[in-house]
């Protein structure tokens, strides 16, 4: 019984429509028959049989009138009684030959009434009418009266006759057609009960060959996809589910490879980190000594040989203190930018207005001597690490201050709910930059302008990026502002705060 099972799926499916498509077209051609059936029996009871008995009768009414015409003229010899005796011949002749159109001549009784009808008017009726017509009304011999009565109720017995086969044929027809009726509704209860077994059947097939080893196979592969990467998976069922299990299966063994590939990368990282950070610690501690040397003794040297020396000796003496100046500084920026993520803390909840309070308070100075104005919107508190978000407004406000435009700097801070995020906008009156550049100025030591023309190292906002993407963020670039530069950047909003806040609103 398994066999089946190994069927590829289409085949199985081309074998089941073509059942059902046989079964269906032997039952839509037995209704067909038996419809065809029940409309020709409705035909001939309806369309033939019962016309045929309303002929007879009016056939039987037509001899009467003949008769009771015959009578009356046979009484007064006046014509006009005999207008029933002709209209009767005519509707007897038209009345015979429907009859006989309908359903033939049933038993030979429509030649018999007619030959009798014959012989009564050549016997009887037309000899009678010719003699009144000669000699007046006269009294008909016996013998002629009995000769008439005898041929007329020969046909009376006829015309009965005829009757009671028509009649007997209504009943025949009227059984068949109830017959074909009953043979029609048996078939559309078949029909019905056939579909809902079809459907049923096909249901549950389907669900075995189909539904049954997908759900398995699906089990199996969320099985692996929750972290059993052991688990191996089987799969019964059509060849294209089995074909897909082994897909899957194999896919999963090259997961399991990679994964091992990736944890001899991850002991070689972490073995890299280490020595990253045994560098740090010598580029904070072994490298900055020589350079406060340098930096030390050039600055003795410019205070007390400045001015004694040529003026190209004083150039190159400064040469030297500023650069040993910019290597502390490119020193200090990198071993903070590498300490980033490296060197966590526990996060808290913080109220950026006080963080913010700080940072304006260290700019004081600054914000003085640029004559800078900032305008700051109630922030939100978030969960984070104190310094470094910080240094991310540090950093921005100090960008601010410094590339600032002909006019005092004017900064403006604030923040919105975005979703579960809260978005942040700060956003000057500087010098801006242009939009190519939105990508650029984020990437580690990339200047857009000369190191003369102002100070820094270039780091200070590949710096913000990191701090930001560390908390959970995104920083960027705005760059449909008409003038200035704007920074907006992105944190996630604390769950606990969002719901006393709504528990405060209720």
């Amino acid at each position: 019984m398994t066999l089946p099972h190994k069927l590829p799926a289409s085949r199985l499916l081309t074998a089941i429509v073509v059942v059902l498509l046989a079964m269906t077209s032997m039952m839509i051609a037995s209704t067909v028959i038996a419809l065809d059936s029940l409309s020709n029996a409705r035909a001939r009871s309806v369309d033939r049989v019962e016309p045929a008995g309303r002929m007879a009768k009016d056939l039987n009414r037509a001899l009467l009138d003949e008769e009771t015409g015959l009578r009356g003229f046979v009484l007064t010899g006046d014509d006009a009684f005999l207008k029933p005796y002709l209209d009767g011949r005519t509707t007897e002749v038209e009345s015979a030959e429907s009859v006989r159109d309908l359903i033939g001549d049933v038993n030979g009784r429509v030649g018999r009434i007619e030959d009798l009808a014959r012989q009564w008017r050549g016997q009887y009726a037309e000899p009678t009418i010719a003699g009144i017509r000669l000699s007046g009304p006269v009294i008909s011999s016996t013998r002629d009266i009995d000769r008439g009565k005898v041929i007329f109720d020969q046909l009376r017995v006829e015309v009965a006759a005829l009757q009671a086969d028509i009649a007997e044929l209504g009943k025949t027809a009227r059984a068949e057609l109830s017959y074909a009726a009953s043979v029609v509704l048996w078939l559309v209860i078949g029909m019905g009960v056939l579909l809902v077994v079809v459907i049923g059947g096909l249901s549950l097939l389907l669900h075995r060959l189909l539904i049954a080893p997908l759900a398995d196979l699906a089990h199996h592969t969320r099985q692996v996809a929750s972290g059993d990467f052991a688990h191996q998976i089987d799969a019964s069922g059509p060849r294209e589910t089995v074909m897909l299990a082994e897909d899957v299966d194999a896919m999963r063994r090259r997961i399991v490879q990679e994964l091992e590939t990736l944890d001899a990368a991850k002991t070689e990282l972490q073995r890299s980190n280490s020595e990253l950070e045994q560098f740090a610690y010598v580029a904070s501690h072994d490298l900055q000594e020589p350079l406060r040397k340098v930096a030390s003794f050039c600055q003795l040297l410019q205070r007390r040989y400045g001015g004694q020396l040529d003026e190209r000796a004083d150039q190159y003496i400064g040469f030297a203190v500023d650069g040993a100046k910019r290597m502390q500084g490119l020193i200090n920026d990198l071993l903070a930018f590498s300490r980033v993520g490296r060197l966590t803390r526990e996060q808290t909840v913080i109220d950026l207005n006080e963080i913010l309070r700080q940072v304006l308070d260290s700019f004081s100075e600054r914000i003085d001597e640029t004559g800078a104005r900032v305008v700051v919107e109630e922030l939100p508190s978030v969960r984070g690490e104190a310094t470094l978000l910080s240094a991310v407004f540090q950093n921005l406000i100090s960008n601010a201050l410094k590339f600032r435009g002909p006019s005092d700097p004017v900064v403006a801070i604030g923040a919105e709910r975005d979703g579960e995020t809260w978005k942040f906008t700060v956003h000057d009156n500087g010098i801006g930059i242009e939009p190519e550049y939105a990508d650029r100025i984020f990437v580690i030591f990339q200047r857009l302008h000369p190191k003369d023309a102002y100070p820094g190292t270039g780091i200070g906002l590949a710096m913000c990026r990191k701090i930001v993407e560390y908390h959970g963020g995104t920083i960027w670039l705005k760059t449909d502002v008409d003038s200035g530069t704007s920074f907006e950047f992105t944190l996630p909003v604390v769950p606990e705060l969002v719901a006393q806040a709504e528990e405060v609103h209720v």
